[in-house]
């Protein structure tokens, strides 16, 4: 009987420390909610601004939207404009485009053009950034670079409305906190905590799940056996084999269930663009699709040497009517074909 009653009062002190552990852990940090908004506001410096935005009968503004697949609001705020896209690799192509061309202040079709070009060709300079922000952020030091590009490359990445990077960053500081309270490594537990989702990086380009995929980069990048348990570990499709692994899986299921964190009607309405992009460009001669206006506009851009001006119209009406055999959308959706063909010549 004595043992049974000691047995018991055990259970319930380790309940309730285990409570005031994940509780103190949490209530530490200061953390964001998800948001199923695809938009991007920018404030405007000037009111002058926003007619530099439109230009001269609105070519400005249609330029700018045709080239990055964004769409541009410039009428829902008065001291904003409003970039709306379900991509968010666009939207932040294009936010850094209008930025630019703001402080530049010259904008035209021509300006935009170049100024997108160098926001291209910034992108990995941005995702480095990002990358050791974030490792700053955490508080690891010595991670390989090849890891602080990779964890970069997840800034634009969001798993149910989460962004999956700022999820990492807040599972570390959580893994470090609860490592704290019960004496475990506390190191280990950081650097596990902020690695274990690395993997979905590089999950759209190879074979495997991401536990699996980030425990072999992380591996292969000199990180001890501990945090290559930790991150293989933490969806349990292998055994755990330090207490820091087990951690690592709290401090990741604390940070995807709290309330606000993740939302699943980001994901869906992103699954159901990309699906929608997917399924008209496999018409023939179709170079770039994009879905605009939350999917209630397809702008379709054609390569002019497959497609002439006079199977523009066919085109367009074949797209819409495979539209409306395969694809389940409320309302209606305009399809906007696009046949453009640049010539350029150099005088020296």
């Amino acid at each position: 009987m004595q043992v049974r009653r000691i047995d018991a009062q055990a259970r319930r002190t380790a309940e309730a420390r285990a409570r005031r552990i994940l509780v103190t852990a949490v209530q530490r940090l200061a953390v964001p909610t998800s948001s199923a908004a695809a938009i991007t506001v920018l404030p405007l410096p000037s009111e002058e601004m926003t007619g530099r935005i439109i230009g001269k009968e609105g070519r400005n503004i249609r330029a700018f939207e045709a080239l990055t697949g964004v769409n541009v609001l410039v009428d829902e705020r008065p001291d904003a404009v409003v970039l709306s896209c379900f991509d968010v690799e666009r939207r932040e192509l294009a936010q850094v485009t209008l930025e630019a061309l703001m402080v530049d202040g010259r904008i035209n079709p021509q300006r935009i053009e170049t100024v997108y070009a160098q926001a291209l060709a910034t992108a990995q300079e941005r995702t480095e950034a990002a990358g050791g922000e974030a490792v700053e952020r955490a508080g690891v030091s010595g991670l390989d670079a090849e890891l602080v590009v990779t964890l970069g490359r997840l800034r634009l990445r969001t798993s149910y409305g989460q962004n999956v990077l700022d999820h990492l960053v807040e599972t570390s500081l959580i893994a470090a906190a609860i490592a704290g309270e019960v004496g475990a490594d506390v190191d280990v537990a950081r650097r596990a905590a902020l690695l274990h989702d690395i993997g979905k990086a590089l999950s759209p380009e190879r074979t495997g799940t991401h536990a699996v995929l980030g425990a072999e980069l992380a591996r292969r990048c000199g990180e001890s056996p501990a945090v290559v348990n930790a991150i293989a570990a933490h969806h349990d499709e292998v055994p755990t084999e330090t207490v820091e692994g087990v951690i690592v899986q709290a401090a990741d299921a604390v940070s995807a269930a709290r309330s606000g964190a993740r939302r699943d009607d980001l994901d869906q309405y992103v699954e159901r663009m990309e699906r929608l992009e997917s399924l008209v460009a496999a018409h023939p001669g179709v170079r770039r699709v994009l879905a605009m206006a939350a999917g209630r506009e397809v702008r379709v851009v054609v390569e002019p040497s497959e497609v002439d001006d006079l199977a523009l119209p066919g085109l367009a009406q074949s797209i819409a009517r495979q539209i409306e055999a395969d694809f389940s959308y409320p309302g209606e959706i305009r399809v906007t074909v696009v046949r453009e063909l640049h010539a350029s010549a150099t005088a020296g």
